[in-house]
């Protein structure tokens, strides 16, 4: 582990000013045709040759605005955020190259469910079009946020070979344990209407997606929407589900159908390098790029910092909401640049040629890079529940002890919490303030002050040995620091329900540092009212410093009120967590060693 200074790259002086923007309908082998957006450098000069990003999207690749604010407006206006992004790229001699998936946006054709087969052929059938350019170098590179993330990461999956590095960031690759609710967001856009999380402003200003060929383009518009009526329903993904095998609204789909590790055969041996890009605070995308980084040799790069979904704000408990991202989005955009320079143009100022890992340290503040995860010289320390809510690092020496905890339904992490990721559309950021508050609803254990500054780095690990009066239950596990003051500060989260509890010998679809919970039927394993079960689970990883004076609380729930579906949906289970010699709860927490 060393520190760096990640989002520190200069990258070379722009080459050229302005875009030059343009849309057309690519074919594809069953005559479907894709909408797509060109962006090229203003000024490209005649027989100039250039690299491609291709950016491929549900969400519509370029929106169009109301008359008359088309007249004096461009849509980016409720984007400021990313107004510069497009001429960033352009502006160091790159083309973009936006595309709305088959079935979605002003695409022809029907989207059965979330990254189908058809749209992962339609890929290279887009970099076939791309590289038949008169501008193009014959390289191609891919990005994208969240939905997109997983699209750039699925472009290695037919290995063309003029893919040479796709920068997946903020996506789920496995919907069970990643994805949150869709809801009818993504039904709105594909019928051509503005949806509300748009907010007042979008729905006034915008007239829908952007046709191609502008205005003699919109009858080409009405009959691609029309076809998206045959789109599965596939939002249902979403809603909870009992087990990762079990069929969606009476269909043949279940989750693994939609997961990115159907693939992993052909993503292992692509030619491509990947960049992933994740958050502590976002989701699981972190848990994602670590698995990415520990699976594959090819994920040569990753990043994790303290981001909401999306990389706009900063979104550490450390710092304000307001405080601007670490690194700023143009720093982002930097290091994103650098990495395509090295790959798509052979230029650019290399890292290394060894895999990198940069994560960002809660608490510190501060940017580091590991070639190996968790980083060198990182142990694991088990800490004990023990009575009088302290959590020690002695094993208890007592025949009994326990506590008891009534599900309390009204305990929650707060309406911008990691779960949510609506931020992007709606420019607001993950906040968990203090949460001393929260321990009325918490069975807590705290540590007594720490003598030194304690760093966790990688994936804590909690063991809990209880008894229910129900067959089932969700726990949530939170990790958290308390300053001298009692003040509260939120570091990461672990749930489970009991009836995946079951840990499973089969081999993960990727590496993991947990226990693995396959999540299918055939390992269910309801709880026995009044018998002790042994449930361990990993929690979201993290980097946290915890001062030397603080304290380190483990907070016990069995709901996240707004945010969970409520497990068992009827009754109040009362947990009995055991402490004592035979049943020790516990938490094992990776702690790196400083100086």
């Amino acid at each position: 582990m060393t520190e760096t200074s990640f989002g520190g790259y200069a990258a070379p002086a722009p080459r050229y000013t302005g875009t030059s923007a343009s849309s057309v309908y690519i074919p594809m082998r069953d005559g479907v045709r894709l909408a797509a957006e060109v962006v090229l450098p203003k000024g490209l000069e005649a027989g100039a040759r250039i690299p491609a990003l291709l950016s491929q999207t549900r969400y519509w690749r370029a929106r169009e605005l109301r008359v008359p604010f088309k007249w004096f407006l461009t849509p980016e206006v409720l984007e400021p955020d990313f107004r510069d992004f497009q001429p960033f790229f352009t502006s160091h001699g790159y083309a973009l190259v936006l595309l709305d998936v088959r079935g979605t946006g002003a695409s022809f054709g029907a989207w059965p469910h979330p990254w189908a087969e058809d749209s992962v052929s339609d890929s290279a059938e887009a970099v076939d079009w791309i590289v038949a350019q008169p501008w193009s170098n014959g390289k191609v590179g891919g990005y994208g946020i969240s939905y997109l993330g997983t699209t750039a990461e699925l472009l290695a999956v037919p290995d063309h070979p003029a893919v040479k590095a796709v920068i997946p960031m903020f996506n789920h690759p496995d919907a069970f344990t990643d994805m949150s609710s869709w809801s009818d967001f993504d039904r709105n856009l594909d019928r051509n209407v503005v949806p509300e999380e748009f907010g007042f402003w979008g729905r006034l200003l915008l007239r829908g997606v952007k046709p191609v060929g502008g205005d003699r383009g919109r009858d080409l518009l009405r009959k691609a929407v029309r076809e998206h009526a045959s789109n599965g329903h596939a939002f249902s993904l979403g809603r909870p589900l009992d087990y990762r095998d079990s069929r969606t609204d009476g269909t043949d789909l279940t989750v693994e159908d939609v997961t990115v590790h159907r693939f992993k055969k052909e993503i292992a041996s692509s030619r491509a390098i990947s960049f992933g890009w994740g958050s502590w605070l976002d989701a699981g995308t972190a848990d994602a790029v670590i698995r990415r980084f520990l699976t594959f040799d090819n994920a040569g790069r990753a990043a994790i910092g303290a981001w909401e979904h999306g990389g706009r704000f900063n979104a550490s408990p450390y710092r304000s909401p307001d405080a601007p991202p670490s690194p700023t989005l143009k720093e982002q955009w930097s290091e994103m640049l650098r990495f395509f320079d090295e790959n798509l143009k052979g230029d650019a100022q290399r890292i290394g040629s060894e895999k990198t890992l940069f994560y960002y340290t809660l608490g510190e503040e501060k940017w580091k890079a590991t070639s190996v995860w968790p980083p060198e010289g990182t142990t694991l320390q088990r800490w004990y529940l023990a009575a009088d809510g302290l959590l020690l690092p002695d094993g208890p020496g007592e025949e009994a002890g326990s506590d008891t905890y009534t599900v309390d339904f009204e305990a929650e992490t707060g309406e911008f919490n990691r779960w949510w990721e609506m931020g992007a559309v709606v420019g607001k950021t993950v906040v968990y303030g203090d949460r001393s508050d929260a321990a009325s609803h918490l069975l807590t254990y705290t540590s007594r002050p720490l003598a030194r500054d304690v760093e966790i780095t990688g994936y804590p690990v909690v063991t809990l040995y209880v008894t229910s009066t129900h067959e089932d239950a969700a726990l949530f596990v939170y990790l958290e620091d308390v300053d001298e003051s009692g003040r509260v500060f939120y570091a990461t989260e672990g749930q489970l329900r009991a009836l995946h509890r079951k840990v499973s010998t089969e081999a993960s679809p990727y590496r993991l540092q947990v226990p693995y919970h396959s999540f299918r039927e055939e390992d269910a394993m309801p709880l026995v009212p009044g018998e002790v079960a042994e449930i361990s689970f990993g929690l979201q990883p993290t980097s946290v410093l915890i001062r030397k004076g603080h304290r380190i609380r483990i907070g016990i729930a069995g709901h996240d009120e707004g945010t969970f579906v409520r497990i068992p949906a009827e009754g109040t289970p009362v947990i009995t967590v055991s402490r004592n010699r035979i049943h020790a709860s516990c938490i094992d927490l990776p702690l790196l060693q400083r100086g």
